[in-house]
C-alpha cells in the first residue's frame, strides 16, 4: 500500500462564484439532489461529530429531513451521542459525495425536535425498524454472545397485532447551521470553497483558498 503516493485529480465539476443561492440550504438540496440522481451510496448518510469533556467522537448517520431552519436525524436518546449532545450541542456535520468530488461541512446547534412530530416519523418506519429501536440500548455494552433474535422473537410476540409505540428514549434532533461550507474538488488540488456564516442580517457568503 502506496499510501503517500495515492491521490485523485478532481475533475468533474466547480462552483460557479458569478451564480451562488443566497441560502446555503437550497444549495444543500441542490447537491443532494444530484447525489441521489447518481445513485450515490446512501447520499443521505452524513458524519456527525459530538464534543464531550472537550474530545471529539464521530459517527455516521443518516439525515431523514430538511427544512428551512435545519437537518434533522433520529436516534436513541440514551446513546452516546445524546448524551454528548445533551450535555454540549455544539455539533459537526459533513457530508462526502466521492462519486460527485462534493462535501458540505456544517457546523450548528443540535436540540431536540418535538414529541409529536418523533411520533410521526417513527409511526412511519417499516415495522422491523420499530422493533430495533424498541429492542435496542443503543451504546450499553452487551456480552460477545448476546441473542437479539430471542429478543426479537419475545417482543414480536408482545406487540402481534398491536401497533408498535415510539420508545421515549427514542427521537430526533434538529441541527440548526451557524456556518456551511461547499467543498468541490477541483485539479491540482485547487479545490473550489463556498463558506456561507450566519449574521443577523442573515447568511454572509465567502470564498475560501483551497
Amino acid at each position: 500500500m502506496d499510501l503517500k503516493n495515492t491521490r485523485i485529480n478532481y475533475n468533474k465539476s466547480e462552483i460557479n462564484f458569478d451564480d451562488i443561492y443566497d441560502n446555503p440550504i437550497d444549495f444543500f438540496l441542490k447537491w443532494l439532489d444530484e447525489a441521489f440522481e447518481n445513485n450515490c451510496l446512501e447520499p443521505n448518510s452524513f458524519v456527525l461529530s459530538t464534543v464531550e469533556n472537550k474530545t471529539p467522537s464521530s459517527r455516521v448517520v443518516l439525515l431523514k429531513n430538511v427544512d428551512k431552519d435545519g437537518f434533522i436525524f433520529y436516534t436513541n436518546y440514551d446513546s452516546n451521542k445524546s448524551r454528548h449532545i445533551l450535555s454540549n450541542n455544539n455539533v459537526a456535520l459533513n457530508f462526502f459525495w466521492p462519486q460527485l468530488e462534493k462535501q458540505v461541512r456544517i457546523i450548528g446547534f443540535a436540540s431536540k425536535i418535538s414529541a409529536s412530530v418523533s411520533d410521526d416519523y417513527f409511526s412511519s418506519r417499516p415495522r422491523e425498524s420499530q422493533f430495533g429501536a424498541v429492542l435496542s440500548e443503543q451504546s450499553k455494552k452487551i456480552e460477545y454472545n448476546y441473542d437479539f433474535n430471542s429478543k426479537l422473537s419475545v417482543i414480536k410476540k408482545e406487540y402481534e397485532n398491536k401497533e408498535i409505540t415510539r420508545p421515549k428514549n427514542w427521537g430526533g434532533f434538529k441541527v440548526v447551521p451557524n456556518k456551511i461550507e461547499f467543498w468541490q474538488g477541483r485539479p491540482s488540488r485547487l479545490h473550489d470553497r463556498l463558506l456561507y456564516e450566519l449574521k443577523k442580517s442573515g447568511w454572509q457568503k465567502s470564498r475560501l483558498s483551497p
